[in-house]
């Protein structure tokens, strides 16, 4: 992702020897050229860190360790790390092009989420709903629709998830002859989505939220060589099963053994192959 550096005056130099614990994502309430030429005007007297197009470009109009202006006047704030200083100097803040109530363009998603994963991992912010929050939380009576019913909260949050445990743990790769899916290693076992790993291998898969389990249904093709397995059921409660945002990841190899494949690992090239 190229960020470009468009320089705003409106901000305070330095942070009062603040650390950045969370990040304040707005929305414009209006589009561009005309919202980037008023974060850069100084009779604006705001601004942000960054803006995300709905093109999916990103522009940085003041660095990370000055003040931004983007929190304005705090009115029956919500957040619970507010701790009645100016929360400019311990945030940063990302504007969204978008009118009020706009969802976000995928291009744009796509552009903000992979911004939270650098400003994430930068500055050691907590993935949770107390480190990375609206402008509604701050302002509560004016700014209550900032960034409204159409930001992507719950996938923003499965997506860091899933992207902060793949950054925290060593890759692999499971090859199920035809795909390669995304696994990780823990505690030397070798964990991969449930999901794809079943899908890819034909069977059918049907998720229980209230007891966390997943039923895997074999092939129906009668000359498919698993076509006479039973069904499977990856639960919680009997397997070492970890829920990464919306997503369930199960041992390889006890899944894949309890479905009647072999398991093969290559330690090279960590590769776990399902045959």
């Amino acid at each position: 992702m190229q960020i470009y550096w468009v320089p705003s005056p409106n901000y305070s130099s330095g942070r009062r020897g603040r650390k950045i614990i969370a990040i304040v994502n707005h929305i414009t309430a209006g589009l561009m050229p005309g919202t980037l030429s008023w974060l850069r005007n100084p009779a604006a007297k705001a601004s942000a860190h960054y803006l995300v197009t709905k093109a999916g470009d990103v522009y940085q109009l003041v660095k990370d360790e000055d003040t931004a202006w983007h929190a304005g006047i705090i009115n029956r704030p919500s957040w619970s790390l507010y701790d009645g200083s100016n929360p400019n100097y311990y945030t940063i803040g990302i504007e969204h092009e978008a009118l009020a109530g706009e969802s976000l363009t995928e291009p744009q998603y796509q552009a903000t989420f992979e911004l939270h994963c650098r400003l994430v991992k930068k500055h050691s912010i907590s993935v949770d709903r107390n480190h990375i929050i609206g402008h509604y939380c701050l302002d509560s009576i004016n700014r209550r629709n900032d960034p409204g019913p159409g930001f992507p909260w719950n996938r923003l949050f499965n997506d860091l998830a899933r992207s902060d445990a793949a950054d925290s743990s060593p890759k692999i790769i499971i090859n199920t002859g035809n795909n390669n899916i995304n696994g990780f290693l823990k505690e030397d076992r070798a964990y991969g989505p449930v999901r794809e790993i079943a899908i890819a291998l034909g069977w059918q898969v049907e998720w229980l939220n209230e007891t966390k389990t997943a039923v895997l249904l074999p092939p129906p093709d009668k000359d498919d060589s698993k076509a006479n397995a039973a069904r499977v059921v990856i639960a919680s409660q009997s397997l070492a099963v970890t829920i990464l945002g919306d997503k369930a990841f199960a041992p390889v190899r006890q899944m894949a053994e309890a479905m009647g494949y072999r398991i093969d690992w290559d330690g090279e090239t960590k590769t776990v192959r399902i045959t």
